[in-house]
């Protein structure tokens, strides 16, 4: 993930180490090297960002995120392999003894904990923690920002407005529904689900899936919305220290045992996460090798330093460029009052400056491939291309605002409001990026570009490490967000309905007001039901058509990654599933 330049979320298993095309060279880990070798010293990883997006289980969303703290600090049901290649897209167990036992044709899925487990007070990890964390997905007022799977799939009523008839453990609002869906019989938990599905269980690899001590997150000063200050650990290392704007410390959890953790190494003693490194300074960083035992976590240095860093053999030795499983876009908020007019959101989609952002990042080789899909290629058997958009003849990758103002034009008759805001001088519409030096630049490129076409825009600048949380709230996102997507697993119902239905967890596209959403949000219900694995991976393919044709997604992406490390720092692999670093292999060379 280039930090810089996007935002990304989640990852994809469908892929192999050959397919995701790792280029550049990579530090493997030396098969000499034994665990006592690697044991020791401080892992220090450098960000831009002020914070991570958040650190509560139930709310952390963002794939880096989650393979970063699922290794240092919390565990989950299964986790996927911590190897790099094919086999690191295999579920294994963790705090579960197996990956899930389905029953009733996957509508119902146990798992056994493991005993011996405990949190890092030393009190026992139980069933009921399991269950607890859980249910604070339902929390909507306090739990922001998280995935809504439990919401959406667990065996519980909804009113008539499709809202959850439980409200989470705060209100205790209908608890006995949520009491009926999740159980607990000694060490063994089952969920009911409302509907067969199959692949649940890696829904089991997720923080939003991790136990909470219910103690904990009813004490007014450590859980609620305080709880995303300081989680407690079950994992190798506990937070010694979170100062946002400052840093992030990891020091070593003595009541985490290996012997019930058959995943996580656990080689540094220390880990620690800078935050507010300058753009500037993070890039010297790597390429003049100042902090030996550095990872940057922002996954790409600016774009000028970027390509001299993988120009340079000397440098390039300590990095990664990477086909990633992302899908980068800038979504249009089409509710009512923003981008609701088709034509307008068309106008803009033809009149993007494509080539000069390629240019920007160095070239293909750096920024990817122009996509013409919310379902990246990598996921397979959901994808296909779409017609028109970047295959419309009048598309052009430098921009087209000759073909734009032809749009504008009959929009100006059609749905004259937004016509006049995003082509007044004095109005226009706002796009949302990152508050750094290379969104700077890009922001400098697209607005002369756009005004060519007649229209006007203005620039939401956002710190990083409240991105999410801006854009996800309709009350202040801009007309456009530019964020990134890659499926759950590999079934695209992890990408349509999570993108485009409302409550789906990252609707950005605040579509549900649009005519055409209801049509649209009932054939997404009919894929979600289809047990025909073909014949679901087709209505994906229709259903990902007709996001295209309606314009939701502007210049999709199909993204490449790169990655620096110092130079002592070893194990550095690309985690396939993770779409990251291997942060398991990672350590530091004493």
């Amino acid at each position: 993930m280039t930090k810089d330049s996007m935002l990304w979320r989640k990852f994809i298993a469908v892929a192999t180490a050959a397919t995701l095309g790792v280029t550049g060279v990579a530090a493997l880990t030396a098969s000499s090297a034994q665990a006592s070798t690697r044991t020791g010293g401080t892992l220090v990883f450098v960000t831009n960002a002020n914070q991570l997006n958040h650190l509560d289980p139930q709310r952390v969303y963002t794939g880096e995120d989650i393979a970063f703290l699922n290794t240092y600090l919390f565990r989950t049901l299964v986790s996927y392999k911590p190897v790099s290649g094919s086999a690191g897209f295999t579920l294994v167990p963790d705090l579960a003894t197996t990956i899930g036992t389905p029953t009733d044709g996957g509508k119902t899925w146990s798992w056994t904990l493991k005993s011996g487990i405990k949190w890092e007070d030393g009190s026992p990890l139980t069933c009921a923690d399991e269950k607890y964390g859980i249910s604070r997905a339902f929390a909507t007022d306090v739990i922001t920002d998280g995935p809504s799977y439990a919401i959406q799939d667990l065996d519980i009523p909804v009113d008539s407005s499709g809202n959850s008839l439980y409200q989470g453990p705060y209100k205790k609002t209908g608890q006995a529904y949520f009491d009926k869906a999740v159980t607990c019989s000694g060490m063994t938990l089952t969920v009911h689900l409302n509907n067969p599905i199959g692949d649940f269980n890696y829904f089991g690899s997720y923080p939003a899936m991790s136990p909470v001590k219910e103690s904990v997150d009813q004490n007014s000063a450590t859980g609620g919305n305080n709880y995303d200050n300081h989680p407690w650990a079950l994992g190798p290392y506990k937070i010694q220290t979170n100062s946002i704007g400052n840093q992030l410390v990891l020091v070593r959890n003595s009541q985490w045992s290996k012997a019930t953790d058959t995943i996580r190494t656990a080689y540094p003693d220390v880990v620690q996460m800078r935050y507010s490194i300058s753009s500037d300074t993070r890039d010297q960083i790597f390429l003049t090798d100042s902090v030996k035992n550095a990872v940057n976590y922002d996954q790409g240095l600016q774009p000028v330093n970027n390509v001299a860093f993988f120009q340079n053999p000397a440098t390039a030795k300590r990095g990664l460029n990477t086909n990633s499983p992302y899908t980068r876009y800038e979504a249009f908020n089409v509710s009512p009052g923003h981008m609701d007019c088709l034509l307008v959101r068309k106008a803009i989609f033809f009149a993007f400056p494509n080539q000069a952002l390629i240019n920007l990042a160095g070239g293909p080789r750096f920024y990817g491939k122009i996509g013409d899909n919310p379902i990246d290629p990598l996921l397979g058997t959901d994808y296909a291309p779409t017609t028109g958009n970047v295959h419309d003849a009048n598309f052009k990758v430098a921009g087209n605002p000759t073909y734009a103002k032809t749009l504008l034009a009959q929009a100006k008759t059609d749905c004259p409001a937004t016509y006049t805001r995003v082509t007044d001088p004095k109005q226009g519409f706002s796009i949302d990026l990152l508050n750094n030096s290379t969104q700077q630049k890009v922001a400098a490129i697209i607005k002369p570009a756009l005004a060519k076409a007649g229209l006007v825009v203005t620039f939401n600048f956002i710190n990083p490490g409240t991105y999410y949380g801006t854009v996800q709230n309709p009350a202040k996102q801009g007309d456009l967000s530019r964020a990134g997507w890659a499926a759950d697993w590999a079934n695209a119902s992890t990408v349509i309905p999570d993108l485009f239905l409302q409550n789906g967890g990252f609707d950005l596209n605040q579509n549900w007001n649009d005519p055409v959403y209801a049509g649209f949000a009932a054939k997404v219900a009919a894929a979600q039901a289809e047990t025909d694995r073909a014949k679901q991976a087709a209505d994906w393919k229709v259903l990902a058509q007709f996001v295209m044709d309606q314009y939701w997604l502007n210049f999709p992406v199909f993204n490449q990654e790169q990655n620096q490390w110092g130079s002592a720092v070893g194990g550095a692999q690309f985690w396939g599933p993770q779409g990251c670093l291997l942060f398991p292999a990672l350590y530091v060379i004493q």
